[in-house]
């Protein structure tokens, strides 16, 4: 087997790797274990055709593995600020639709219609349910923790005989005023992310400086077993120091 051969089916086993394109909407339980299959056989066999081909494959598959989980995770944060966003101009929308004497079923059927993913807030109101209920229900959602304030802000409205209207609005302009620190924390942090994607990515410039020399350095990390366990030291630092500045940057936002 040639080291060609090797990179296709890495890349095969890197495809199965990222075919969840959702992975928050599913249930770690009921994942299906299918994508470790071609994985698994491709160990398996090259364990048979040559202990040194073997250590390719896992060192391919790891760094698969290291991408997928690092899209995963970019995945995640972009959603969460979609569901950020999206309970804002849901919180604008009840308020303005409520100052405009609107009812509340009323204004709750047509941010349903705005956003069906939080449909079930109308249906509470139609059945004579808690809609505050629903609203914290809702809030498990990536990015909509901030539906429990606007279920504070409701439930105390409703116990109290304030108005909602103005309930509403105190909530939009808290999450305003939160979401515009959250943008000014995340305009710091890109610098630092943009730094630990830079330094992952020296080594490929390295490489390339190498090769201008006359030097053969991807013989060397390809074709031994010193230079495999070179790169996989290497990928795995890479990897782990990308993945710290990202979970110090995501504990931070």
């Amino acid at each position: 087997m040639t080291w060609s051969v090797v990179a296709m089916l890495s890349a095969a086993s890197a495809a199965a790797f990222a075919v969840p394109a959702r992975p928050w909407l599913v249930s770690p339980r009921r994942r299906s274990s299918a994508p470790l299959i071609p994985v698994v056989a491709l160990v398996s066999m090259s364990t048979l055709s040559s202990p040194h081909l073997a250590g390719g494959v896992l060192v391919a598959v790891g760094a698969a593995a290291a991408v997928r989980i690092l899209l995963v995770r970019r995945r995640r944060r972009r959603a969460a600020l979609s569901g950020q966003a999206r309970v804002l101009a849901f919180c604008q929308l009840i308020g303005s639709e409520l100052a405009a004497g609107q009812p509340p079923g009323l204004a709750l059927q047509r941010a349903a219609e705005e956003w069906p993913d939080l449909g079930p807030l109308s249906t509470a109101f139609a059945l004579g349910a808690d809609v505050p209920a629903a609203m914290r229900a809702a809030s498990a959602a990536p990015g909509q923790a901030d539906l429990t304030f606007v279920a504070a802000a409701w439930q105390v409205a409703h116990h109290s005989g304030g108005g909602l209207s103005a309930a509403m609005t105190r909530v939009a302009s808290g999450l305003r005023a939160t979401q515009a620190t959250r943008r000014v924390v995340a305009a710091e942090l890109a610098s630092a992310r943009a730094t630990a994607r830079l330094m992952a990515g020296l080594p490929v410039f390295a490489l390339m400086m190498g090769r201008g020399i006359g030097a053969d350095p991807v013989a060397f990390l390809l074709g031994t077993t010193p230079g495999l366990v070179c790169l996989a030291v290497g990928l795995a630092l890479g990897f782990a120091g990308v993945a710290w500045i990202e979970a110090i940057a995501d504990g931070v936002s």
